[in-house]
């Protein structure tokens, strides 16, 4: 029996870790195991479905109860005995949390919001979901913005008026007899066993075209450039969706639209550090504004704010300005804050009478015999050990 690793160590929590650490560590690996980030990768899809299946277990309450006491032998029977597989992920709805109210869910993404069974006919002639990436700058993250995108899709053929027929005319596909779906009956050591597939014919549409359009060659589509609006919510982060429903290619011949996705990315910031809602930054001073404290203008992202630097402020010292980093993704909690630490700097080109200042400067910082603490020497101790 192939090794199976535990639940929690798949996704780096502890047994008492709670729901919204569980959630979060799930996020995270969700996002790196992405599909769309690793293509053609079996490795990474792999390690994603390993995540989904502990989360599975690992956020349901009963499921977890099992696995607890008696560990994966609890967990035979938990999926239909056949192991997990898509079919049994039940937490669609906590999905739209991890990834943000408004953006599709990471399944949603991957197979069409559906799981098991085969395509109906509705669903075999719809047309393709498109991805787009957007980079933003995290003066439009914070107040949210529209963005004007063009992007080539697939409409309908003005020839035909997207029937794919030249004459308008289509048949009851003969193989399938109008189903689109072919049954197969074979013997196996069970029995007779039946199996529904898609049909080869007509491709599931259940007709055939003879008589095919001479510009879209019976395909019922034709490419385009389309130009779009994006709304972008306040607080998007790195990675998120954004599903533009119904905007994606036309299906062929007459079939429903795709979805356009949205993959958000972050620009670099030449001032700001994000970490979450916060930002960081550094700010410069001198000697005199440290030891003799000052007023200075910190930058925001809208615009600047005043902030006093008391006398005696040690390089590296952190202030936060409450309420001006980022707003939370469709919640009411608010701003994040921003983070603004200091760094004294060290002038590397004096004139004549700065150096007269600083020699005599020089003569009081000896009577302080400065010397590193304690933190200092055990730090220093370790480095070397």
């Amino acid at each position: 029996m192939a090794y199976k690793r535990d639940y929690y160590e798949v996704l780096g929590v502890d047994k008492n870790a709670d729901d919204s650490t569980i959630k979060k560590a799930y996020r995270k690996l969700a996002m790196q195991f992405h599909p769309d980030k690793n293509p053609d990768d079996k490795a990474a899809e792999e390690k994603f479905k390993e995540a989904s299946e502990a989360y599975e277990v690992l956020s349901d309450p009963d499921k977890k109860k099992v696995y607890d006491q008696y560990g994966h032998a609890g967990m035979e029977n938990a999926f239909g005995g056949h192991g997990f597989d898509w079919g049994n992920f039940t937490h669609f709805d906590d999905l739209n949390d991890i990834f943000g109210g408004g953006f599709s869910s990471i399944f949603e993404t991957f197979f069409g919001g559906g799981f098991g069974g085969g395509r109906s006919r509705q669903q075999s002639n719809r047309g393709e979901d498109l991805q787009i990436e957007l980079s933003l700058a995290l003066k439009d993250i914070a107040t949210g913005t529209e963005k004007k995108i063009k992007i080539g899709v697939k409409e309908a053929c003005d020839k035909c008026g997207g029937s794919g027929s030249a004459d308008g005319k289509a048949e009851s596909c003969t193989q399938c007899r109008g189903t689109g779906q072919v049954r197969q009956i074979r013997q196996s050591l069970f029995g007779q066993m039946q199996t529904v597939s898609e049909c080869p014919s007509c491709h599931g549409e259940g007709k055939t075209i003879k008589n095919r359009c001479s510009k879209c060659y019976g395909e019922g589509r034709m490419g385009k450039v389309n130009e779009i609006m994006v709304k972008i919510p306040a607080g998007v982060e790195e990675g998120q969706y954004i599903r533009l429903r119904g905007q994606g290619n036309v299906g062929p011949r007459g079939g429903t639209r795709g979805d356009i996705l949205v993959l958000i990315h972050e620009k670099q910031d030449d001032l700001f550090q994000r970490d979450g809602r916060d930002l960081h930054i550094q700010y410069p001073v001198s000697f005199s504004q440290a030891a003799l404290g000052d007023e200075v203008i910190v930058p925001t992202l809208q615009s600047s704010v005043k902030m006093k630097i008391p006398a005696g402020t040690q390089s590296g010292r952190v202030f936060r300005l409450k309420g001006q980093g980022l707003p939370t993704l469709h919640s009411s909690y608010g701003q994040g804050d921003l983070l603004v630490q200091i760094i004294v700097v060290t002038p590397n080109r004096l004139n004549r009478e700065e150096m007269d200042i600083f020699h005599k400067l020089k003569e009081f910082d000896a009577k302080r015999e400065l010397k590193p603490g304690k933190s200092f020497l055990s730090k220093l101790k370790e480095y070397f050990s």
